[in-house]
Parts: structure tokens; sequence; C-alpha cells
């Protein structure tokens, strides 16, 4: 069992003392001195001061609605540091609390606050996580598994496991676009209509909208007792069940300063933003923030951080005939916006990331599905003499924001996620592919604008004679022969190029799930060759079982960190491996003891006895550079969830809440260094609410989406 972290500020401590001093001398009888740009005081309620809740301060003045975020510290004292010139609605939040009635403040001001004490557990629970609402959902037993169809249990006979269909409603379900737990998702709506049983109501609700024929087929693959299982969910809570409460934060976590701004359309979401390249922080030092839509609008979103100003230009396609990526018809309609169609992009641009001229790459469509010649066979592009592709889904553009231009560059692989790697030509490797591995020469590609030479893909090609060379293979399907390679039948979800050495990992999804490593030899593709670590599940060998991997980071010392469905954040280090690589054993689960699993925060679903937590992050990554205030190298985790991220902290637990408004979730995040000298004001985490369902969202229908920045500060009372 992991424990979660409770600190001071580690190796802040002395920064921590020393702070605490100058404040006692500077400060006044409620022991909080602040800035003529700052707003603090101390919060009380009937109970005495209020230790770690959250003072939100919020104005609509600017070009965008604009909020900051800070926790009390054990005193109830805090403050809210560098805000800009605006009138300020500010109140109190927190578990165990209901909100505070808003009071109006300039920055500048001390101002005491009053925290309401909740009246009754309901009310009190109307604040806590998604996780700890989602935990009491009860899964089918263990002994129902496999599944016996429609005419026994209801439970398709493909899921074999308890597990695997707890995958399937986390990881590779629901979870994976948007949250389950929030109070859009807990309870039925009457505007669905009704029904004889909420089975019916929890039919109609998955066939809402554009992407209801997408849910209903993805959650449908358990079989229809799914809906049983979800409607004694809803149930249950409309009877008056109630979760386990959250611990406020604590120690270090009540260090954290979050800004945030509005962004974009009522009917846009975003999947990712970028604010710098991953591999020099210092890249775009106090510039925009870029953020993508996938299917619900072909616009690149701008936020200026230092004006307030959010702005947006149209990614373009090369092919008008691109289709419409989105479902143009929906089974039944939406409660939030009836028959309309919502989402239109052509592009379905879904990942956004910045090179070190601060040029800002996209995964995004250029034209139809169909390969261009020199992808197909007969071609004499080296990748596609190697293993010829037919289509490709999704490819690549790049805006330079000095010339406000965009090239499109087509993929012969489909394209998802994007990393630069850290060679002289900048390659960028992406996932997607499918069967196969792509990446771009951007230095030849910059030189010579040809994008069919500057491109490579490859195979998955298993090293299974043991000979460390890429040979003749049989494909995944075909019986091995030991004078032969063999080919993975998986691929790439999430990316990243290691940064220990020249490898390329990716992520497996599906069950159990598994990571890659790819070694690209000296003349990809014609030398590349993969190893494959499955997650351990099933293994008796293995301390620990985890299983459905999603997006995935490697830190400084080669170590893969991957969020997986079972409620852990999973680590696997290929040093630790004692066993062949490679080779006939190499089957997956070779490496058992390579893999370590620290169980999320949070409760477990309930009644399930096998380790883990309700917590289902789509993603990780790792702070090489210290940019949050937490240490370099540090693993975080985006806790979808837990409506925070979460920080793994020399083995402990730093959650890092955003209580307001409720329902966060991202799908990702990047540090950026503004001012190398600045000290805590200078670093900060990036991210954005990236819910396919902003409406979920704590406001309801036209909430919009919102650029949250994460610092740490030394103590709660920093400026």
């Amino acid at each position: 069992m992991i424990r979660r972290k409770v600190l001071s500020s580690g190796g802040l401590a002395t920064v921590v003392v020393a702070s605490a001093i100058l404040l006692a001398q500077c400060s006044g009888q409620q022991g909080v001195s602040i800035d003529n740009d700052d707003i603090g005081g101390v919060v009380t309620s009937s109970r005495g001061p209020e230790a770690g809740v959250w003072v939100i301060a919020e104005t609509t003045d600017l070009p965008t609605k604009f909020n900051k975020i800070v926790v009390t510290d054990d005193e109830g004292r805090y403050l809210v540091p560098d805000l800009p010139d605006a009138n300020y609605e500010v109140w109190v939040r927190g578990y165990g609390l209901v909100d505070s009635p808003k009071t109006q403040s300039t920055p500048g001001s001390s101002l005491d606050l009053t925290a309401v004490i909740a009246p009754s557990n309901e009310a009190a629970a109307e604040y806590y996580p998604a996780s700890h609402w989602f935990a009491l959902i009860e899964v089918p037993g263990e002994h129902e598994f496999p599944g016996t169809g429609p005419s026994g249990n209801g439970i398709s006979p493909n899921i074999r496991s308890q597990s695997e269909f707890i995958a399937g409603i986390k990881t590779d379900g629901c979870v994976g676009c948007h949250q389950i737990g929030n109070k859009a998702t807990r309870e039925l709506s009457p505007e669905l209509g009704t029904f004889d049983s909420s089975v019916e109501a929890w039919r109609r609700r998955l066939g809402s909208g554009q992407a209801g024929d997408s849910m209903l087929g993805r959650i449908g693959r358990l079989g229809t007792r799914v809906l049983d299982v979800y409607a004694n969910w809803t149930d249950r809570i409309a009877d008056g069940e109630l979760p386990s409460a959250p611990e406020r934060p604590q120690g270090v976590e009540r260090n954290l300063v979050i800004t945030q701004w509005d962004w974009a359309r009522e009917t846009e979401y975003f999947h990712d933003e970028v604010s710098t390249d991953k591999r020099d922080p210092t890249v775009n030092a106090n510039g925009p923030i870029y953020g993508v839509h996938e299917l619900s609008s072909d616009n690149l979103s701008i936020l200026d951080p230092v004006s307030h100003t959010p702005t947006q230009i149209t990614i373009p396609v090369r092919d008008m005939e691109t289709n419409i990526a989105a479902a143009q018809e929906m089974p039944a309609s939406s409660i939030y916006w009836g028959e309309e169609l919502i989402w239109d992009s052509k592009v379905n641009a879904h990942n956004p990331m910045m090179d070190h001229m601060g040029r800002v790459w996209l995964t995004s469509r250029v034209g139809p599905r169909d390969n261009p010649a020199f992808c197909k066979e007969g071609s004499d592009h080296p990748s596609a003499k190697l293993f010829p592709t037919e289509g490709s889904g999704r490819h690549l553009s790049v805006y330079d924001p000095e010339t406000q231009e965009f090239k499109l560059i087509r993929t012969c692989y489909g394209t998802h996620h994007l990393f630069f790697d850290e060679d002289e030509n900048h390659t960028l490797w992406t996932s997607g592919g499918g069967e196969v591995a792509g990446w771009l020469n951007t230095k030849m590609y910059d030189e010579t604008g040809d994008e069919q030479a500057s491109q490579g893909w490859t195979p998955f090609i298993l090293d299974t004679n043991g000979n460390g060379q890429q040979d003749e293979w049989v494909e995944w399907d075909e019986p091995t022969d030991p004078t032969k390679d063999k080919r993975f039948p998986g691929g790439f979800y999430g990316v990243m190029p290691s940064p220990a050495d020249d490898s390329i990992w990716g992520s497996d999804t599906g069950f159990p799930g598994a990571v890659i490593r790819l070694d690209p030899g000296p003349n990809p593709p014609s030398t590349a060759l993969t190893e494959v670590y499955e997650l351990p599940w099933g293994n008796e060998d293995a301390e620990e079982w985890g299983y459905a991997p999603r997006g995935m980071d490697v830190d400084a010392d080669g170590v893969v960190w991957a969020p997986v469905g079972s409620g852990h954040f999973a680590s696997f280090d290929r040093r630790k491996c004692t066993g062949p690589l490679n080779g006939p054993e190499a089957t997956g689960q070779h490496c058992p003891e390579g893999w370590t699993l620290y169980t999320m925060p949070g409760p477990q679903i309930k009644g399930v006895t096998e380790s883990g937590s309700a917590e289902s992050s789509y993603y990780s990554w790792v702070d090489l550079f210290g940019t949050l205030g937490l240490g370099e190298n540090v693993p975080v985790a985006t806790g979808n969830q837990a409506g925070g991220l979460l920080a793994l902290v020399d083995g402990e637990w730093v959650i890092l809440r955003v209580p307001y408004p409720l329902g966060y979730y991202t799908k990702g995040m990047d540090g950026r260094i503004d001012d190398p000298d600045g000290g805590w004001k200078g670093r900060g985490i990036w991210t954005t609410y990236g819910t396919r369902t902003p409406f979920h969202a704590e406001g309801g229908k036209g909430t919009l989406s919102k650029v949250v920045k994460f610092q740490v500060r030394p103590d709660p009372l920093a400026r």
C-alpha cells in the first residue's frame, strides 16, 4: 500500500522556515502580509480556523473569465498572490463545508472570510471528487467470470475476469473520454424522459448525441449486464447512499496556487494543450498556450496568459473533400444540445507539441484515409518496401507563430500522440499508426520540404530467434519459427523517446496491456527491433497485478511510467529484468520483476478485493526539470477521477486537486520555465480541461473549458 505524502515541502524546508520568520516579522495582527496585488486574510468557521480549505478569487473584468485558487494553512490563513487589477468575487470551498457567500474584493485588500459548515453529510458530499462517488459502483463478483452471455448472466463470454470488466468501464470505457462520478453522471436527469427502469434510462443516456453510437458500442462489448451495474449505482445514490469523505489538502499540498482562464466556445472540447518544448522548458517563455479540439472543431485555440486574451485560428486541410470526422447522426438527442450537431471537425486535431523553434506541431488530418501511392505496395520508399500501408486516419501539420502559416504533411502512418527525440534531426515520433510506429525527420523536412523522403515507419518486429538483428518474420498468428523473428500486432498508444538511450517507448492498450520498447537501430526500418513487456496480470511471479495502460512517459533514468486501469501508477524498469530480453522465451510476461505498482489515491471500487483504487488516469508526464516545484524527475498522473494532478514524490502521493469548477479532467500537461531566476513564480505546469463533455462540469451547459496552471510555492503564504 502506498502512503500519501505529508511534508512541509521536502527540499524546501529551509525556505519554509525563512518565509515563516519573515512573515512573523512583517505581518499584522492576522499574521498575513500582502502586497498591492494580493488578497489575504484568515478563514474561520463556528469551529475556529479552517485549515486545508480553498479560497477562490474570480473575475469577469478581464478579456476572459479568470480565477486564482489557494489553500489555507494550519491556522486558516490564506494569500492569493499576483492578481491582475480587477474586481473579484472571493469565497471558501472545502471538504466538510458548503460554499461561503461570495464577497467582493480587490487586490491589495485584507479580507477575512467565514466558512460555512455543511448542514448535512449529503450537502458535504456534493463537493467530493468523482472517484469517491464512482467507488460506490458494484461490479459483478469474481465468480461470475468468464461471462455466460445474454442467455446467462448478461456478461459477454469475451470478458474473462472481473479485472477485464473493470478495465472496460474505466480506461477502456467511459473514463477514457470523460469523468464518471461527477454530478452529471451519478444522477439520471429527468430530461432523459420517463422509463420503466433505470436500465432503460441508462440505455437512452448512452445513445445521446453524436457520440451515442460509439458509447453504446464501446460499453456493449461488456454485455447487457453493464447497464444493470450502472443503473444499480445511480439508484443507490438516488436513495441516499454516500461515499467516504476525502481528506483535506495536507503539507505541501497547501502550497498550491492554481490559475485558470476560460478559452474556446461552449460546443468545443479540448484534447490537449502545449506551452513549451518538453526537451527545453524555457522555449516560448511567457508565450501563448495552444490547444486543439479533436472532433469538435477545426480551431487552434490560443491563450495569451499575460494579457488574458483567448483567440482562435482555423487549421486547414489539403483536400477539401475530407469528411467531417464525427458522426453526423445520433441514436437519440442530447439533453444539452437537442438534435444540434455540435462537432464538425475535418482535421480532427488530437495533440499539439512544440519544437525548439516555438512552432506548434499537430497530429491532424490532411485528407481522406486512402494513402497515396508512395505508401503502398510497389513503392520504392524503404518503409513501404518493408511494410506497405493502405490508409492513415490522421497525419501531421505544423503552425509557425512567426509567419502565422501552416504546413501540412501527409503521412503514410496514422498519428495520435507525438513527441520529439533529442537527436540532431529533431525526429518527431508518433503513436496511432496501428501496426506501425511512424517518425518524421523534421530537420530534413525543414531543409527540403520533401514529406515523402522525410518520413518513415516500421512494423513491430520481435527478435524471436535472439540473434540481435531483424530477419524474415512470421506473422503474429502463425506458429513460432525458431529461425525467424515474429511480428507483434499491437502498437503505440502513448509514445515517448527515452532520455536515457536511443529507444522509443510506447503503451499498448487492451487487457492486460503492455509497454513496448522500439530500438530503431542505425538504419530504420530495416534495423528496428521490438521488445514487449505485458502488465503483470495473472503472473504468479509478480508481487502485484495490474492491467489496462493508457498514456505513458519515460523518466531521466529510462523508467517507464504508465497509469493503468487497475487503479495503479505502474513503473517499468528494464534494468531490473533478470532473464533474456529477446528470444523465444521473451513472450511478454518474462520480466515481472521490472514492474512496480503504486496504488492510486482514493477508495477502491465497492466489493473489489484486488489492490488498486477507483482512480483511472488517462496519461502521465515526468517533470524532468522541476517545473512544478516538487523536485526533478517526478512522475505525475492526470488524476482524471480525482479531479486533479497526482504527483508521486519519493514513493508518496501529493494530490493537487482543482476544486472549482468541479469536474476537472485533463489528458496531458507540460511544464514551462518563464523565468529561471524567478523562483516558484517563474515556473509551473500547464494543462486544460480535456473532457469531451465540458457541459458535465460544474455550471453545466455554457461552461467553457479552462487553461489551468499549477504552481507550488514554498509555503501557503508566499508572495
